[in-house]
């Protein structure tokens, strides 16, 4: 038996990403141990794992911030692996490749294809092509460690049905079509204009036998969905009302998410729900798109500019956001159809 030790402390969808790879590796190798290294916040993700899957949250912005304090706490874990997997490949990270180095074990990294995402994104001379995935990338590393993989991960709740009491006694029982919408992303390149988002959800909210669900963060965020479930019917809001495991069992209980290119995308594809996912600056091109999700329900503007941008952090070329101004609401009705009927 050996043991792996794994490692991905950010972002909220990148270490989503990781548990349908960590998953089907532990699956497939039942004598192997997996240890893996988290934010604290992200282990609540990690539901139903396999038993030969440990999760543990370092905290990277408090008491781990300091790299040798970090590969101090972490050594107990180190010294029982027998390698190392990085998912991640930061300063963070290379610290602790660098002390598992000088302690004999083997390493294995993840190649994030850097010069690759440059030339899809640069402003002139774009090589804009499918760019190898993110899952796949991930997988190259277990791979690379000489484990068994292929893929057999579909939801965190394949194997045991969750509890959705939790979820009935805050919004009752699911009597109608239940579309979840996340409208936030982290930087605007990747949010959809919130007065087009506001008339979808009126157009949505007066759809017969259907309810939205809007899911986000705090502050003006949960102002803006108040007002939004204040002024249209059959909209609730569900930020702050239940824990992110809760959550992911209500999102495993909609027909449809409506989603940015956000973490929610992620969390909808860990429990099997269809996405409808909403794409300005950044591109699927780049790999990050969710598990086992539909390429047709992407929806976007084919514009010379894009993708201009990985995260959705840059400024617009052009000034005037096309990437997300040109989407109307009937192209995401359109691709809300099939879930709908």
């Amino acid at each position: 038996m050996a043991t792996y030790l794994v490692v991905r402390f950010s972002a909220i969808g990148d270490v989503a990403m990781t548990i349908p790879v960590i998953y089907s590796a532990a699956k497939q190798n039942p004598d192997d141990r997996f240890i893996v290294l988290t934010s604290p916040f992200l282990t609540n993700l990690f539901q139903q794992q396999p038993s030969n899957v440990e999760v543990h949250g370092i905290d990277i912005k408090g008491d781990q911030r300091c790299l040798i304090r970090l590969n101090l706490y972490i050594y107990k874990w180190m010294k029982q692996a027998d390698a190392v997997l990085d998912l991640h490949d930061v300063i963070r990270t290379k610290a602790i490749r660098f002390v598992a180095k000088m302690l004999g074990k083997p390493v294995y990294t993840i190649d994030k294809g850097r010069e690759a995402r440059k030339a899809l994104t640069r402003k002139e001379n774009k090589e804009k092509k499918q760019l190898t995935p993110v899952f796949d990338r991930y997988e190259k590393v277990f791979k690379d460690a000489s484990l068994r993989y292929s893929r057999s991960f579909n939801s965190l709740f394949a194997d045991q049905t969750p509890d959705i009491q939790p979820i009935t006694s805050v919004f009752g029982n699911k009597e109608e079509k239940w579309i979840g919408i996340a409208p936030f992303a982290k930087h605007e390149g990747k949010i959809y204009p919130l007065d087009k988002m506001e008339s979808l959800i009126e157009k949505l909210s007066k759809k017969e036998g259907v309810r939205l669900f809007l899911f986000g963060g705090g502050g003006s965020e949960k102002e803006t969905m108040d007002a939004w479930s204040a002024a249209y019917s059959n909209v609730e809001v569900v930020g702050g009302k239940l824990k992110l495991n809760t959550e992911l069992v209500l999102i495993s209980m909609l027909d449809v998410m409506i989603s940015m290119d956000s973490a929610n995308m992620h969390f909808a594809s860990l429990v099997g729900t269809p996405v409808v996912s909403i794409w300005g600056q950044t591109h699927p091109y780049a790999g990050f798109y969710g598990w086992k999700q539909d390429p047709t329900n992407a929806v976007q503007v084919d514009l010379a500019c894009r993708p201009c941008s990985i995260f959705g952090n840059k400024p617009c070329y052009r000034n005037d956001w096309a990437c997300m101004q040109q989407i109307t609401n009937e192209m995401i009705l359109d691709r809300l159809e099939i879930f709908l009927s």
